[in-house]
């Protein structure tokens, strides 16, 4: 990434801009890895949905006090000026891909690009990996890969095939957050599909573990019916039209009335559902939705052709259908904003849109992309950090997402005035391909600090690890 003037950024920066003569406040005022107990102070904090001078005192993972701008007691201090202190990040749908497809996106990437896009807490999707987190032997399998690389908190949904009911409630004490079903076909074999006539006996299973039920919301009625794709994007969209979307929602719906489970939707970009989830949530059902920062950012008129970068399921759609779920977000019919990080090999983007990988990779760009677009549409910086850190902490159920006392200090600091243009090469993912290559983005993060540690700072990953793996 270079920032407005054309400058190229230090090696490893990540989408970081860089500033004159400037000196970490870290560098000698306490040690980099965070010292016991120390303070943050800015004149802009963001307490509640105030942005105001403060000081916030850390001890060990925790925030022991937030106090006013002039008051750091007794612990060493680093004053930030007026860059933004807010709660670090939280993105609950997050692909890694290891065990088993780790040349697609591992956890040690992973995690870095969540560190550098002010990121304190992921929680892995149970596919694309060999073995999927369908069994208790899968997840342990997942914990084992990610045991070496937390230096992000990592949690782990579980994942529901057709056969594995049974394994809900061993899952569940094993400490998912959460269970996911896809209602067609997912693309890989191991990760099979339920039907819609299964949502009734799936969401009873998951209500009595105590957890949600996540639904890539696609009906296979209305994909059966659409032309097939061929390579240009156009007829990918045609393909993936927004009534599948509609219909597997209104599904979704009926099927949580007549339960009382709680479902989420994941990644939806068909505006044309909103009114449904609308009317669910005056009804008072426990259903929530998320959108992806691809779908606020992009509009398929601007999609070129052999594009593969900016394929994915369901589809980027036009530009109206991109104002809709602003307007979604504006109204609280949409909950929050996660990456549906989902990278793949370059080769496999190959070959047009009948053929290429469905999946966008933008972990560490999330801040930005989202805040870039929002500034525009005239939202906050208390708003963007509710989409993107405590509402998907609520979803599951992880105590961060505010700074306030006695949450854990998961913490990013970064310049919302700051500008950059993205440079792939720049990148912790494992591979560089981004539809946000070239883009302009406003918004850098300077550091990011998880359970009080700092882990990122500056353009420079802080060795050691900061997070644990996280247990429901």
């Amino acid at each position: 990434m270079v920032d407005g003037g054309g400058r190229s950024l230090d090696a490893g920066a990540s989408c970081q801009l860089p500033i004159a003569n400037r000196q970490s406040p870290w560098i000698d005022t306490v040690s980099p890895m965070s010292p016991k107990r120390f303070a943050l102070r800015s004149t802009r904090v963001l307490i509640g949905q105030e942005l105001r001078p403060a000081t916030v005192i850390i001890e060990g993972e925790r925030i022991e006090a937030v106090l006013p701008f002039d008051d750091g007691g007794d612990a060493p201090v680093i004053d930030h000026g007026d860059l933004v202190i807010s709660p670090a990040l939280v993105d609950t749908h997050v692909h890694v891909n290891e065990p088993g497809r780790s040349g697609w996106e591992g956890f040690e990437t992973a995690a870095r690009a969540a560190a550098a896009g002010g990121v304190a807490v992921i929680v892995d999707m149970p596919l694309n990996s060999i073995p999927p987190t369908t069994t208790v032997a899968g997840l342990e399998a997942k914990r084992s890969a990610a045991l070496p690389h937390t230096l992000v908190d990592i949690g782990f949904w579980g994942g529901i095939v057709p056969g594995t009911l049974a394994e809900v409630g061993p899952l569940a004490a094993a400490g998912v957050f959460g269970f996911k079903v896809f209602l067609v076909e997912s693309g890989v074999d191991e990760f099979g599909c339920i039907g819609i006539a299964d949502l009734d006996d799936t969401l009873a299973v998951t209500a009595a573990a105590g957890l949600p039920l996540l639904v890539h919301a696609e009906a296979p009625g209305p994909l059966a019916a659409a032309p097939p794709p061929a390579s240009d994007y156009q007829s990918y969209l045609a393909s993936r039209p927004p009534q599948s979307e509609v219909e597997a929602i209104e599904a979704v719906i009926a099927a949580v009335r007549r339960t009382g489970g709680r479902a989420h939707i994941l990644h939806l970009s068909a505006a044309d559902a909103l009114p449904a989830l609308a009317a669910a949530r005056i009804e008072g059902l426990p259903i929530s939705a998320e959108t992806c920062p691809h779908y606020l950012t992009f509009a398929a008129e601007e999609i070129p052709d052999g594009a593969g970068e900016f394929k994915c399921a369901p589809p980027i759609r036009d530009s109206a259908n991109r104002d809709r779920l602003w307007d979604g977000l504006a109204d609280g019919v949409l909950d929050m904003v996660v990456s549906d990080h989902s990278p793949c090999t370059p080769d496999l983007k190959q070959g047009g849109f009948d053929r290429a990988w469905g999946g966008i990779a933008s972990l560490e760009l999330r801040l930005p992309a989202v805040w870039t677009e929002a500034h525009r549409r005239g939202h906050g910086i208390a708003d963007v950090v509710r989409w993107v850190a405590a509402a998907p902490a609520a979803l599951a159920g992880i105590d961060t997402g505010a700074i306030e006392r006695r949450r854990r200090a998961d913490v990013v600091v970064w310049d919302p005035e700051a500008r950059g243009v993205v440079e792939p090469g720049r990148l912790a993912q494992r591979h560089h391909l981004t539809p946000y290559a070239g883009r302009e983005l406003r918004g850098v993060v300077r550091s990011t600090l998880v359970r009080g540690t700092m882990v990122f700072d500056d353009g420079r990953f802080v060795t050691g690890a900061g997070g644990l793996l996280e247990r429901r």
